[in-house]
């Protein structure tokens, strides 16, 4: 009501002004306050966030355990591993010559259960794949690479802001990584890993990586840095579950990421600020990781 009074008060002093420049002046105050009505009413009507819900989990592990079965089965079989494979013979060819070429090639998946989409009640699911060729390398070139997870901060900058490796035993990993992400806003996290690497056959491997925490940052960066409650935060993500594949084969190595992620769901009133950050970074982000995997591996190779 307040911002309103003054909008009818400056209103009187763009007709009283008797100069061009004064009007303009009044102008860009009336301008101000009607924006602060604006803000002020689109805050009202948004709701408090939501926190993660328990309906919300159980759907996104009943999808995740889907997507378990579905790899299993694949690397169980043994052949045809990468995504490209079950495409038609035509596309089969153009996309493996488009890998040669360097590009990055991806593919959105959803998962069904008994034909019929799994419902996230307050939650997305957000399921990609895709596949990049590192030309020259070896199998173990690119094993090495991945598993330096101390310097994964500057293999997959500005992306990882911090990384660290937290404990290893054998093949399995526990690892520390500070996402930055910014699509019209900027999130900060916090998470740690647990990963897991299987050699499955000579020149073949996959590895298993869930999040096992993440959290979301206040104010990242400043003296007054703080964590959000795991699942009581802005929800851009609460969920992170990745599996790799890499096979050596036609003077390279093929190496392909899976990602299945949950965000919370699009709210009203804001959605036109979350919206492209929650459905626009789980590609880009994959894309993005599999490029910087090629240029990490052929840095590396050209140091050794």
């Amino acid at each position: 009501m307040a911002a309103l009074v003054e909008v009818e008060r400056l209103g009187g002093q763009v007709k009283a002004a008797s100069n061009i420049a004064g009007r303009a002046v009044v102008m860009v105050w009336a301008t101000l306050a009607l924006s602060c009505i604006s803000s002020a009413g689109a805050l009202a009507a948004e709701p408090a966030l939501p926190k993660l819900k328990t309906e919300t989990q159980v759907a996104f592990e009943r999808y995740v355990r889907l997507v378990e079965a579905r790899n299993d089965a694949e690397l169980k079989r043994g052949t045809a591993l990468l995504w490209v494979d079950g495409l038609s013979e035509g596309q089969r060819a153009e996309a493996y010559a488009g890998l040669k070429r360097g590009e990055v090639r991806m593919q959105k998946l959803e998962i069904l259960e008994n034909e019929k989409p799994i419902a996230c009640p307050g939650g997305m699911i957000h399921h990609w794949t895709g596949v990049v060729f590192v030309s020259g390398a070896k199998l173990e070139e690119v094993l090495g690479m991945l598993e330096d997870y101390d310097r994964h901060s500057v293999y997959y900058s500005p992306d990882v802001e911090r990384s660290k490796l937290e404990s290893r035993e054998d093949d399995h990993f526990r690892v520390f990584l500070r996402f930055r992400r910014h699509k019209v806003i900027t999130v900060v996290l916090n998470t740690e890993h647990e990963v897991q690497y299987f050699h499955d056959a000579p020149g073949r491997a996959h590895s298993r990586s869930s999040a096992v925490r993440i959290a979301e940052l206040e104010n990242a960066g400043k003296s007054d840095e703080r964590e959000k409650t795991p699942g009581d935060d802005g929800g851009f993500m609460w969920r992170m579950e990745t599996w790799w594949r890499m096979e050596e084969r036609d003077g390279g190595v093929y190496v392909q990421s899976e990602v299945a992620s949950l965000t919370r769901d699009i709210p009203t009133g804001l959605g036109w600020m979350i919206k492209p950050f929650v459905t626009g970074i789980p590609k880009e982000s994959l894309t993005f990781t599999l490029e910087a995997t090629r240029g990490a591996v052929e840095a590396r190779r050209k140091r050794h």
